[in-house]
C-alpha cells in the first residue's frame, strides 16, 4: 500500500499539500501517483509569480509509461518551484513528500481544509 502522511492533505487528483509554519503551502504528488505512473523521466513546473486557481492545471509530469497533469490543490501565487528536479526527476519515484514541486501564497488558506485528510485519500484511490 501507498504511504500517505497523515500530516498532510490531499486532492483527489493526487497531489499533497503541505501548510508550513510560514503560511506558504507546498505542493507535491502522492506516493499512489508516482507508483501509478512509474519512472518519472520529466517535469514541467508552473512559472513563479503565476497565480493559480484552485483545480488549474499547474504543470505536467512525465514519466516512461505516460504524462499526467498536475493541479493546484488552493488558490494562489507560485512563490517558488524546485529547480532541482530538473536535474533529478527520478527522486519524486523514491522521496514523493520530499520531492515537492512548487509552493503558493494561498489567496484563501481555509482552501486547505476542504481538501481530503489521508484516511479520506486511502478511501478515494482503494476505489
Amino acid at each position: 500500500m501507498s504511504l500517505t502522511p497523515e500530516h498532510l492533505r490531499y486532492a483527489s487528483t493526487h497531489e499533497w499539500a503541505r501548510l508550513e509554519n510560514d503560511g506558504t503551502i507546498t505542493v507535491g504528488i502522492t506516493d499512489h501517483a508516482q507508483e501509478a505512473l512509474g519512472d518519472v523521466v520529466y517535469i514541467e513546473l508552473p512559472e513563479l509569480g503565476k497565480t493559480l486557481q484552485a483545480k488549474q492545471q499547474a504543470g505536467v509530469v512525465e514519466s516512461v509509461k505516460a504524462a499526467s497533469e498536475i493541479y493546484a490543490p488552493v488558490t494562489g501565487e507560485v512563490i517558488a518551484v524546485n529547480l532541482g528536479l530538473a536535474d533529478a526527476p527520478d527522486s519524486i519515484n523514491t522521496h514523493p513528500y520530499d520531492s515537492w514541486f512548487y509552493k503558493l501564497k494561498p489567496s484563501n488558506a481555509s482552501e486547505l481544509e476542504a481538501l481530503l485528510t489521508a484516511a479520506d485519500y486511502q478511501t478515494h484511490v482503494a476505489g
